[in-house]
């Protein structure tokens, strides 16, 4: 079965955010588009709601949508949600790669790669769509908002499938660095396998038995006193697998508030202790233009700095 054409939406982008789109059901008993938000939005019920009607701000296919337009079965309407307040994540993000189809970005700790709760202007995507200029930029994959390193997104949207599949068929090799302290009864390298599974609205992954879905390599390559430097290198690509490996390992990864215990969360602004973490490579066949490409980070993790 053909998969429905996504109806392009006839507002532009606000700070690097889509609008939001409603599609309203195929059939109902509300008599005006503005009954049924309503009932599907309480959260925007009330005065506001009724503001961005008289004003405009909510729009149709065929134009603004207004007190009186009546239910359409099937139709979408958008609009603009009042974003939240937001502290800015006073870090840059720096574009290591760019051409006519890929931007790879060296992302910095506490930036979110994508809107998601309440990180929404304060993220790679939203800021690389206003700052350069290009709104059908879209991540061909993600990394944790508290990891840094290199993020690749795409710029067009014909070309995303050709990038995002790469991912998935795990055509990808990508590398990762981080501090965690040392043991010297732990034998390196290894590779680590379990399986994870990761329930929505639980912060962390857990391993359970069953058959392997997460595999990772861990390798020592140095020493300073208590801590250690480590290559990291996921095998495939679960949520938090890398964390929870070396959680499991009994090193868990310097400034991790998750592994292997939750911690409060800190507060908006707090940005003293970032994750040891880093993506640091990339490399890679590009699927259109069959050249080989390879990607590093230039940024550094501050507790090995510190112990040098």
């Amino acid at each position: 079965m053909r998969r429905r054409t996504k109806p392009a939406a006839p507002l532009p982008q606000r700070d690097g955010v889509d609008p939001v789109r409603v599609r309203l059901p195929e059939q109902g008993p509300w008599p005006t588009v503005g009954d049924y938000l309503a009932h599907r939005l309480p959260d925007e019920v009330g005065e506001r709601l009724a503001r961005m009607l008289r004003a405009g701000e909510i729009v149709g296919a065929d134009g603004p949508v207004g007190p009186a337009t009546p239910f359409e079965p099937g139709a979408s309407v958008w609009f603009h949600r009042d974003l939240p307040e937001e502290v800015p994540v006073p870090f840059e993000l720096e574009v290591v790669h760019r051409d006519e189809h890929l931007v790879v970005v060296d992302k910095p700790h506490f930036l979110a790669t994508t809107p998601r709760g309440s990180h929404v202007v304060q993220t790679a995507l939203s800021r690389l769509r206003r700052d350069l200029a290009l709104p059908e930029l879209i991540p061909a994959h993600r990394l944790d908002r508290l990891t840094a390193g290199l993020v690749m997104f795409v710029a067009t949207a014909h070309t995303r499938g050709a990038y995002q599949t790469m991912f998935r068929d795990r055509l990808v090799t990508k590398e990762y660095q981080a501090v965690a302290r040392y043991d010297d009864g732990l034998v390196l390298p290894r590779v680590v396998r379990s399986r994870i599974v990761k329930e929505r609205g639980v912060i962390a992954a857990r391993e359970v038995p069953g058959p392997v879905n997460a595999e990772s390599r861990i390798e020592l390559i140095e020493r300073r006193g208590d801590l250690a430097h480590y290559r990291l290198t996921p095998l495939t690509g679960r949520t938090h697998q890398l964390r929870l490996h070396m959680s499991s390992l009994g090193i868990p990864i310097l400034g991790d508030p998750v592994y292997p215990e939750v911690l409060p969360e800190a507060a908006p602004g707090d940005f003293g202790t970032p994750l040891q973490l880093l993506a640091t490579g990339l490399a890679f066949t590009d699927p259109l233009s069959g050249r080989p490409v390879r990607l590093r980070s230039r940024r550094g993790l501050a507790a090995w700095e510190a112990a040098a």
